[in-house]
């Protein structure tokens, strides 16, 4: 028997769900980079007083209100969107060419699974590489992707894991650790993201502190505890 080829999977299945908040500086990046090709762009604004929501409109993007808070957001926008399939990122993420061509080869397979981008920073350098190559490394062995790296994943796998919690931080880290580490995939595609935090609080002081973060919560510290440890 010959097998036929599979035809290739539309992104008219697409929808994508942008959490914001003061995001003016990265959104126009972020929103250009995906060019119009999902049926749905979902922005949810959580209160912004910048100028994201003029950005979003200009975008083609449709706009979302909802209270602060990125878990929140990001499951408002998932109620919100229409799609089969959900992707999810962070709006100072700009998704690198070829990353269309990765999802809709997604898009043909399995809907047991979760997909996410090979992170690089919006900088050059010894510091960013090396944070870069540690936060792919843990992604991959220990199946623990963050937000920074987007998220694909069908509708009903989503809704079946309970979606992201309302939780004021590690939504990303809840949710990847129900989908587990052998239902995640990672994509042939890069999603850059933006480097300022780091070198605001610096290239050593930041994953250290996001490490440390990491540790309280698998030793059941409650998230609301290490937010404002965060902060």
């Amino acid at each position: 028997m010959v097998l036929q080829p599979r035809p290739s999977a539309s992104l008219s299945t697409l929808g994508i769900v942008i959490p914001a908040l003061n995001a003016a500086d990265g959104l126009a990046a972020c929103l250009g980079a995906l060019g119009g090709r999902a049926v749905d762009i979902v922005v949810v604004d959580g209160g912004s007083r910048d100028a994201s929501r003029a950005i979003a409109r200009a975008h083609g993007a449709r706009l979302v209100d909802s209270l602060p808070g990125r878990g929140r957001q990001l499951a408002a926008g998932a109620v919100a969107v229409r799609g089969e399939w959900l992707m999810f990122l962070h709006a100072d993420t700009v998704l690198q060419p070829g990353w269309a061509d990765a999802v809709a080869e997604f898009l043909q397979g399995p809907t047991g699974r979760a997909g996410y981008f090979h992170l690089s920073f919006d900088q050059e350098g010894g510091a960013a590489a090396r944070v870069s190559r540690l936060a792919n490394w843990r992604a991959r062995v220990l199946g623990l992707p963050y937000g920074d790296q987007g998220l694909l994943i069908h509708r009903d796998f989503y809704q079946a894991l309970g979606g992201y919690p309302d939780e004021p931080m590690m939504e990303d880290v809840i949710l990847v650790r129900r989908i587990g580490r052998g239902r995640l995939a990672p994509l042939p595609a890069t999603a850059r993201t933006s480097a300022a935090r780091y070198r605001r609080d610096g290239w050593w002081l930041r994953p250290l502190r996001n490490l440390g973060c990491l540790t309280l919560f698998f030793l059941g510290v409650p998230t609301r505890f290490i937010a404002r440890l965060y902060a």
